[in-house]
């Protein structure tokens, strides 16, 4: 008669997970979750602070560093812009070089290489420029709105 009874100690899968992760697992988790209460606790005071002291203080702050921060913390210093026009310039020149990739293919990826190479540019132009009518939005309201206080 043949015996097919599995036996645990041919695959053995028994790892120690607590040894792996240099001690109790369980107690690091817990002290994750811990910091991670007491981190949210204390941003939402630190962010409270900073808006109510700094932000919307009407003390102009000493120093050129210091009005920079406030001007950056108000968000009327705006970086989406450069950092936008660099994604642009990323995207468009990954795409083009995206498009030689269809060359592999033979038959269908010309193309398929054709219509990326033309057509991959100019919808992440109208993606951009979608993006970008947005902020001049904001820049001609802020415009505006500094132009309408000085009457």
């Amino acid at each position: 008669m043949l015996n097919f009874a599995y036996t645990s100690s041919y695959y053995n899968y028994d790892y120690d997970y607590d040894s792996l992760l240099g001690g109790s697992s369980a107690s690091a988790v817990q002290g994750a979750g811990i910091w991670m209460i007491i981190a949210a606790i204390l941003a939402i005071i630190g962010g409270i602070l900073v808006y109510f002291l700094f932000v919307r203080s009407k003390n102009e702050p000493k120093g050129k560093f210091l009005k920079w921060l406030k001007d950056f913390l108000a968000f009327k210093v705006m970086w989406i812009e450069p950092i936008l026009k660099v994604v642009y310039y990323i995207a468009t020149i990954y795409i083009i070089l995206f498009s030689f990739s269809f060359l592999a293919m033979g038959g269908m990826g010309v193309l398929f290489f054709f219509i990326c190479l033309i057509f991959g540019p100019i919808v992440v132009r109208l993606a951009y420029e979608m993006t970008m009518m947005f902020i001049m939005i904001w820049h001609n309201t802020r415009d505006i709105a500094e132009n309408t206080k000085k009457r």
